[in-house]
């Protein structure tokens, strides 16, 4: 079983993010579950969201507490929240940062960055980072397959969005895909 916790503050689509990955894993046939932890209802303040991903059916229902990967959509949770609490040993983060993976000093051996903001900001007018953040992890990771993210934007979003705000968000999250340069993304970090 794989296990993801998604760090980010309200609004920025953490929660659909999570939702997004768990219907991509649908499609390759995986079982999956989505869900929230919100600590406030309001927009801005630090959200999580939990996505797990299995090849047979997933019977425990928690908060994820030793994830294999965590992705961080807003680096200022960071100033608060440990986004490496619990981290496996091998596991991995994703931050959405200027910085470079060692200036983070976070603890973990895998540490990868990708400036979502400024992708997000261009294409969108405003800090939505799910789909762009989902560029990322597949990019950095086999968990789902980055058609099957295609997929589930379309479907998903196709329910409250025109097809250009759906364009936008493929066209996102391909852009994050094309540019990451995993190969310089591998931190040192401390433990």
């Amino acid at each position: 079983m794989k296990e993801l916790r998604f760090h980010g503050r309200a609004g920025q689509g953490m929660v659909t993010g999570s939702d997004l990955i768990a219907l991509a894993a649908n499609y390759e046939g995986k079982h999956s579950q989505s869900f929230p932890f919100f600590g406030s209802e309001k927009r801005g303040p630090p959200v999580e969201a939990y996505c797990r991903i299995d090849t047979k059916p997933i019977t425990v229902h928690e908060e994820i507490a030793e994830p294999d990967i965590v992705l961080v959509a807003d680096a200022s949770v960071m100033d608060s929240v440990d986004v490496c609490a619990g981290l496996k040993k091998d596991g991995i983060v994703i931050v959405n940062t200027t910085k470079k993976a060692p200036d983070l000093k976070l603890k973990a051996k895998r540490v990868f960055t990708v400036d979502a903001s400024e992708v997000a900001l261009r294409r969108f007018g405003k800090l939505i980072l799910n789909t762009v953040m989902l560029g990322a992890l597949c990019k950095v990771t086999d968990i789902v397959k980055l058609e099957s993210i295609k997929k589930a934007i379309k479907e998903r979003l196709s329910e409250k969005f025109s097809q250009k705000v759906i364009d936008s968000n493929i066209e996102a999250i391909q852009e994050v895909y094309d540019k990451m340069q995993v190969e310089h993304a591998v931190a040192g970090a401390k433990k």
